[in-house]
């Protein structure tokens, strides 16, 4: 449980900053000013925030009293009012109530980028240029190519672009300035059926519902549960098998 570990944490991030500068770099005012001894009052008092700051941001509604009680009968070794066992017992409860707490809100979330992504589907098959698979894969030929075209089980090396219908970029090979390659089996369903459809030095843009790409699990900070993802995939080539 994140919460146990806290004061470790806090402890970590304070003494880590050091060890992240870079060696031999020549110390700025801040750095020096930094590297003085540092009062028992001022660490005690960053901890604090440190620990506060944690809490705060996974959102955890908790009584400040009881906290700072807690810390105190244990840092100062007194009877604790709860045993280990209890303790355990009540962080058990209070994790599973966590969890319902977040998959109901990764629910919600899921249902209403579905939604949205329908919505958008529906208008987005209209248009001019796009046409709609049996599987509810949208794309538009936006240049075609004359190559050969690949299967499930090819390599392929593409240039992407990818946002969310808002227009957030999450994932670029073309801002990175490098193509990449991969089996075009293991990625999600929409892009294996979409890039077979592309001759090599085809670009395409695809509309991937959710279903065809993370579902409800979403991936990462950025691509939400149930979330309808946009690419602009150019295929550089289908890589030949290396002997």
């Amino acid at each position: 449980m994140r919460l146990i570990h806290l004061t470790a944490a806090a402890v970590l991030a304070s003494t880590g900053f050091a060890l992240a500068q870079e060696p031999g770099a020549p110390a700025t005012p801040a750095a020096e000013e930094a590297a003085a001894p540092a009062s028992k009052a001022d660490i005690s008092y960053s901890i604090g925030t440190m620990i506060a700051g944690n809490i705060k941001q996974q959102g955890i509604d908790l009584d400040l009293a009881e906290l700072t009680k807690g810390l105190t009968d244990t840092l100062e070794g007194k009877t604790p009012r709860l045993d280990q066992a209890q303790v355990q017992k009540v962080m058990m409860a209070f994790q599973q109530e966590q969890m319902k707490a977040q998959g109901e809100k990764a629910a919600a979330a899921a249902g209403k980028n579905k939604e949205e992504g329908a919505a958008f589907l529906a208008k987005n098959g209209k248009e001019e240029g796009v046409v709609t698979t049996a599987s509810g894969l949208q794309y538009k030929i936006l240049k075609q190519g004359d190559g050969a075209k690949p299967t499930a089980e090819d390599t392929v090396k593409v240039h992407y672009h990818g946002t969310l219908l808002s227009g957030k970029v999450f994932d670029s090979s073309v801002d990175r300035g490098e193509p990449i390659s991969f089996p075009l089996n293991g990625v999600i369903k929409g892009w294996t059926e979409g890039v077979q459809l592309m001759p090599v030095g085809s670009k395409f843009k695809f509309f991937i519902p959710s279903d065809l790409a993370y579902g409800d699990g979403g991936a990462g900070a950025d691509i939400g549960p149930g979330a309808t993802l946009v690419f602009e995939v150019e295929l550089l080539e289908i890589e030949k098998e290396k002997k």
